[in-house]
């Protein structure tokens, strides 16, 4: 990798000090740790050729803009890698309220910008009943269309001043609630922290049986995931 780097455009003109695959991998991308004329930045090698990267870079250049994301700096898909700033905090396990609270504002941040595509097809191999209950539940609701992240595990969320998401691959439009769901279960909120997720979201009514059913799909989405890479 290092070799790639010190050749190319971003990175000819500067001093490579170091280039560190970092320990903590996804299943999409090698990620490194360059740092260059005492800058650090953070190196992604593709993994998985199935991915719209095209349609990833441009997400990540909208979440930029509203202080989301780390700023983009690469997309060569000649090479398959991006290129971008290092971002400062830590992931967590448990969330205390505070932490919460910024989560959900910037969730309703993300889903507050426009994305001109077709909602994803949640797609299952497998669907147990209590997973077809749940898609019979979700059809008795309005669409609630947004550009969301869809895969906000805490790996994918750096808290410190404020909240920030990584590795957007499976960004779309898909209802909020997805994304909702998708941070009670990773984060294993109980009924008074998904309270308070909701109450700071959405600050008047939501849709508590939409939001359960959402969870159930997501569980069986994530357990066939992690079947398959096996």
């Amino acid at each position: 990798m290092i070799s790639l780097l010190k050749a190319h455009p971003f990175f000819k003109e500067k001093n490579i000090e170091s280039c560190t695959l970092l320990e903590n991998q996804g299943y999409c991308n090698e990620n490194y740790l360059v740092v260059a004329d005492n800058q650090k930045y953070i190196v992604r090698n593709f993994l998985r050729d199935e991915i719209d990267r095209t349609l990833e870079w441009h997400v990540l250049e909208l979440a930029h803009t509203q202080g989301i994301t780390a700023e983009p700096l690469v997309y060569d898909a000649e090479h398959e890698l991006m290129v971008f700033s290092f971002l400062e905090g830590e992931h967590k396990e448990i969330l205390q309220e505070d932490d919460i609270k910024a989560l959900a504002n910037v969730v309703k941040k993300l889903h507050s910008i426009p994305l001109d595509k077709q909602p994803i097809e949640i797609k299952l191999q497998d669907k147990t009943d209590e997973v077809l209950d749940a898609f019979e539940i979700i059809k008795q609701f309005p669409k609630e269309y947004v550009l969301c992240h869809n895969d906000l595990n805490p790996k994918n969320i750096f808290f410190s001043y404020d909240v920030k998401f990584i590795d957007f691959e499976y960004a779309g439009v898909n209802d909020r609630y997805f994304d909702l769901a998708c941070v009670c279960v990773e984060f294993e909120l109980d009924n008074e922290m998904q309270k308070k997720l909701l109450d700071t979201y959405f600050i008047a009514t939501y849709r508590l049986k939409k939001l359960e059913a959402y969870k159930v799909i997501y569980k069986a989405l994530v357990e066939e995931w992690f079947r398959n890479m096996l």
